[in-house]
């Protein structure tokens, strides 16, 4: 793996800079836990039959991304990048993935994200999800459970393809 780059949360700060930042630095995880390998790596599935892969972590993370921030806080109706059904396997059918494609995707989702909370005018702004009211502190602290879980799961899967571990 690469050095680290990845800048932590502020230690002291407000509550909406100190969520960004805890999302934003699992964002970086992510990313770091990607870098350096090549197409085929990124497109591995270490344990079989498992479709997990570091690509389709990049490509279901935008979907969250996107799900939880245009669809849920700016209440937009916005299909899924790789959405599941269609005879497609969705966001972990990685075998003819572009990984230039599905990290363009990712940083945008991303993007987009950060312009939503930067415009929100504060964390108690709602949106509804499955029918249940949810703030966007509620979304914020969702979205570092959800990136550190599943940055857990590139732990795993970036030791087994090269042998990295680490943070």
């Amino acid at each position: 793996m690469t050095d680290d780059q990845r800048s932590g949360p502020p230690p002291v700060d407000d509550e909406r800079a100190t969520l960004n930042g805890f999302v934003q630095y699992q964002r970086d995880t992510l990313a770091m836990k990607c870098a350096g390998l090549s197409a085929e790596q990124l497109r591995e599935r270490a344990v079989p039959p498992s479709p997990l892969s570091l690509l389709g972590l990049v490509r279901h993370m935008a979907n969250v991304e996107l799900g939880w921030f245009r669809n849920v806080v700016s209440g937009e109706e916005v299909r899924a990048y790789w959405p599941r059904g269609d005879g497609e396997g969705g966001e972990f059918d990685v075998d003819a993935a572009d990984p230039e494609e599905a990290f363009r995707v990712w940083r945008e989702a991303c993007a987009r994200s950060r312009a939503i909370v930067e415009a929100a005018e504060s964390l108690d702004v709602t949106g509804r999800h499955h029918g249940e009211t949810v703030s966007l502190r509620y979304i914020l602290a969702h979205m570092i459970e959800e990136y550190a879980r599943h940055n857990g799961h590139a732990d795993f899967l970036r030791e087994r393809i090269d042998g990295a571990v680490g943070e």
